[in-house]
């Protein structure tokens, strides 16, 4: 499992920077504020995303997505838990793997086998399956939101869905 002390910490933090989120190290030991999970599960407050060198990249990746798709008023008022709705979780997976694709030895290969290895669970037996074969919706929600475009960009990748 690839973990935040396995990268550079400033190449996430400026990601994170690039959609108006600050990126905060917690102490090795010390409690992950606004972890869902808890343990080593990255931390969601306001604008803010927390993470630990235990913390899983995926973890951190899927948490700033929650915090990227939400808009202005709503990401102010988050506070450990993002997620309204199915739909949004599902396209919140596909945005992580993108945001793989912008850290240098990271990439969403990594990420997608990190996810299943975490224990997510996809219809289609794997995160990978799931991206490539099954994301439709997931394109369609961030579409719809004007999201896939203006990652694609920001992330400098190409524009799939």
């Amino acid at each position: 499992m690839l973990t935040l002390s396995d990268i550079d910490f400033p190449d996430v933090a400026r990601l994170l920077a690039r959609y108006g989120l600050t990126l905060h190290r917690v102490p090795d030991g010390e409690a992950i504020p606004g972890s869902y999970w808890g343990e080593c599960e990255a931390g969601l407050i306001g604008s803010n995303v927390y993470a630990r060198g235990d913390t899983p990249v995926h973890s951190l990746l899927h948490e700033a997505a929650h915090l990227i798709v939400l808009p202005p008023d709503r990401r102010a008022a988050v506070h450990t838990d993002a997620t309204d709705s199915i739909e949004e979780e599902d396209a919140v997976c596909v945005l992580q793997a993108l945001l793989g694709d912008a850290l240098p030895d990271v990439g969403r290969e990594r990420v997608l086998a990190d996810m299943d290895g975490w224990g997510y669970t996809f219809r289609l037996g794997s995160a990978r399956a799931y991206f490539e074969h099954d994301s439709d919706s997931a394109w369609r929600w961030l579409h719809e939101r004007e999201l896939a475009d203006a990652q694609a960009r920001t992330l400098r990748l190409p524009i799939a869905g």
